[in-house]
């Protein structure tokens, strides 16, 4: 089930030639591959693509009747061998994943693919997860493409650059011989705006032609020698045959090619931010019309020597906006330009960071002062943004105000959902340290990597999805009995836990603990089924218990805990899993539905109920003030962001009370955290009933007699001891 669905928008996707789309990026794309005559995509989910998933599989129906096969990958490796397909037969295939973390998963593949070449147009549409907004370490697509020989498009992020991007992607995969990668950053995928749309094509040679008509080019398999021929090739036919598509089909692009002689040499899909921080300086408007020289590149790999030194020609300076490092290109750009004897100076890091994301304010800056030092006569007069002066201005009282606020609040950490169900897990552990001591944590890619940071602070290192337990494989030693724990998602055992993780530690008789957190989705993803998934789904497989899987490599010592809210169960499968005299791989399974997901299934439902009129009973949990102590280990164990403090009422007390905001869902973590920990009884549980029945009335009248009959005489004896 995932985050969002595009059941209304996939309809869309039915428009024809001369009809007029309105849409998001991610959308366009599939519209884009549709109109491109594609046979299969393939690919894993992960930001910022999740939702290209999520629109094909949405649109399976309009995929089934242009006869394209589609399918959710294990992991990135698989959607990029999936390309197989297009080596030997000329059928047009997609593959999509989440970079850089997926391209390094799938750079095996994509080896191999680029070696011995394609004859159908392989595209290879991939994330750039680069910048603030990102969730992973920090590098670029840029070098995959260099290492393989694979053609890197990076459109400007408009619809009908990304269409056309998608288009002549494949043309120019199928020119060249060469898969080529289009990168999207996640401005592009969720860019809204239009094109005028083609008709959807039916591949003229299908995946039906190509089962029955089986054939074979043992010189395009990467296998010694024909490997070494593979890269004389991409050298002395390959490359050319890019170089010229590109020229002629003009897929680099030239704005006010003459209008200085100074100009901008930039990645494409920087294009509005850089035309944005043109227009603040006066020297653009809004329409697009640039006073600046501009070379456009929609293609960063290869450069074409001949239309930089046609750039270049004329000018003094050009400035090179290249995100990230390392500076390939600028380096690039040296090196032909020196050796074709133009000596046109060039800038770029000098005057723009050398890594982090070119937001609109680092463009403003850096271009303001290149402008600064090769034409300041185009600024002279000008009031600049406050981004591009040299220094910033004197703090006003507001500045002054905002710091002293940032001085007293605390910044508060990502943490999990109100109700995760991986929040106890780790209650559950910090309880077990405090009986056993401290272990080693080795963490996973998920949602649970939340639980490295406060209140909890577990863990020590993350090694990539699915690769939890082998980040703890060389702590075995039979010079002590403490184990060290591991934790992995469901959706990374599927990917990659099953065998990196799981099986390697039956091969090598490992006797650490492993939790596996089964809750129901490739929840980090977007909430996307996986094979553990216990929903039904019409297009895949799911209810294939991940506990079955584990003993089917091997492992004899496994727990399964289907309500990881019962701290108890939890706490007692964790000690007797690192106590246990028995040796081998010990795993817990600790199962329960993701509560993002589960309140997007049920929220819809209890509105429509209480629309109709029926009964519908709601848990919720809250904290008598005039009990709770103010210690707040509640909050210290779980951490649940409906978990809050407020004054004291007793005004003889001064510490703050625990509170429960409107926000809970009544998980009961809080109670259990009670319970288990022994900590206080301050909490109670209550029933909000909508529709309430006859008797769900009377027994609301009877409560309030008795209650206000106790709370009378209470009242009566105090007034008494005053008196």
């Amino acid at each position: 089930m995932a985050e969002r669905s595009f059941a209304a928008e996939v309809q869309k996707l039915r428009l024809g030639a001369g009809d007029e789309f309105h849409g998001e990026g991610i959308l366009a794309v599939t519209k884009a591959l549709l109109q491109s005559g594609v046979s299969y995509v393939a690919g894993y989910q992960g930001a910022p693509i999740s939702h290209l998933m999520d629109v094909l599989t949405d649109a399976n129906d309009i995929l089934r009747e242009l006869g394209v096969r589609f399918e959710h990958s294990a992991s990135e490796a698989t959607a990029a061998a999936t390309l197989a397909a297009s080596v030997n037969y000329p059928l047009r295939g997609a593959v999509t994943f989440k970079s850089t973390v997926g391209t390094n998963v799938a750079s095996d593949a994509i080896a191999n693919l680029a070696s011995g070449g394609v004859t159908g147009g392989a595209l290879i549409i991939v994330g750039e997860d680069y910048g603030e907004g990102s969730s992973i370490m920090q590098e670029r697509s840029h070098a995959f493409a260099m290492k393989s020989q694979v053609w890197l498009l990076d459109p400007r992020p408009n619809l009908p650059s990304i269409v056309d991007a998608v288009e002549k992607g494949f043309e120019l995969s199928e020119a060249s011989r060469t898969p080529v990668m289009l990168e999207l950053r996640i401005r592009a995928c969720h860019v809204h705006g239009s094109f005028i749309a083609k008709d959807n094509r039916r591949a003229d040679f299908t995946l039906k032609d190509a089962i029955e008509q089986p054939r074979r080019d043992t010189e395009r398999i990467a296998l010694p020698p024909a490997t070494y021929l593979h890269e004389q090739e991409k050298v002395t036919q390959r490359w050319p045959q890019a170089l010229r598509f590109i020229q002629e089909r003009g897929l680099n692009e030239f704005f006010a090619e003459d209008a200085q002689d100074f100009g901008i040499v930039l990645q494409g899909g920087l294009y509005n931010g850089v035309l944005r921080a043109l227009e603040l300086l006066g020297l653009a408007d809004a329409f697009g019309n640039s006073r600046v020289p501009l070379y456009v590149l929609n293609v960063t790999y290869p450069l074409v020597d001949a239309e930089f030194t046609r750039f270049c020609a004329g000018k003094r300076a050009i400035l090179i906006v290249e995100e990230g490092q390392p500076d390939f290109i600028e380096q690039a750009v040296n090196a032909l330009l020196r050796k074709a004897d133009v000596q046109t100076r060039v800038q770029g890091k000098d005057v723009l960071p050398m890594a982090g994301e070119y937001t609109g304010g680092v463009l403003l800056k850096g271009i303001a002062r290149f402008v600064e030092q090769h034409a300041p006569a185009l600024l002279e007069g000008r009031e600049l943004p406050a981004a591009a002066r040299p220094q910033l201005p004197a703090p006003t009282p507001k500045t002054i105000a905002i710091q002293d606020a940032a001085s007293q609040v605390h910044g508060r950490p990502p943490s999990f959902c109100t109700g995760c169900p991986e929040r106890p897990i780790f209650t559950a552990i910090k309880l077990i340290e405090r009986e056993l001591g401290p272990h080693h944590i080795s963490c996973d890619i998920g949602c649970h990597l939340f639980s490295i940071l406060p209140p909890f602070n577990l863990g020590a290192t993350t090694m990539g999805y699915g690769l939890g337990w082998a980040g703890a494989a060389a702590f075995n030693t039979p010079e002590t009995d403490k184990r060290t724990l591991a934790i992995m998602g469901d959706g990374g055992f599927w990917h990659n836990g099953l065998t990196s993780g799981v099986g390697n530690a039956v091969f090598n008789q490992s006797d650490n603990v492993l939790v596996v957190i089964d809750n129901g989705y490739s929840a980090a993803t977007g909430g996307q089924d996986v094979l553990s998934s216990k929903a039904d789904n019409l297009i895949r497989s799911t209810k294939h218990p991940i506990e079955k899987a584990v003993r089917g490599v091997g492992v004899d010592w496994v727990r399964t805990v289907d309500h990881t809210y019962s701290l108890e169960r939890m706490r007692d499968a964790l000690r007797e899993a690192l106590t246990t005299k028995t040796k081998g791989p010990k795993v817990i399974v600790a199962s329960s539905e993701c509560m993002l997901n589960k309140q997007r299934r049920i929220k819809p439902l209890t509105r429509k109920a209480i629309g109709e009129g029926r009964r519908v009973v709601r848990e919720r949990f809250g904290v008598d003030p005039d009990t709770c102590t103010g210690d707040h280990s509640c909050i210290r164990l779980s951490g649940c962001p409906s978990l809050t403090i407020r004054d004291n009422p007793d005004p003889l007390r001064r510490d703050p009370v625990a509170a429960v905001v409107d926000s809970c869902v009544g998980c009961g973590l809080c109670g259990e955290a009670a319970h288990a920990a022994v900590l206080c009884p301050s909490f109670y549980r209550a029933e909000i009933i909508n529709n309430p029945s006859r008797w769900d009335r009377f027994k609301q009248r009877v409560r309030e007699r008795v209650i206000g009959f106790l709370q009378a005489r209470i009242e009566r004896r105090l007034a008494g001891l005053a008196a």
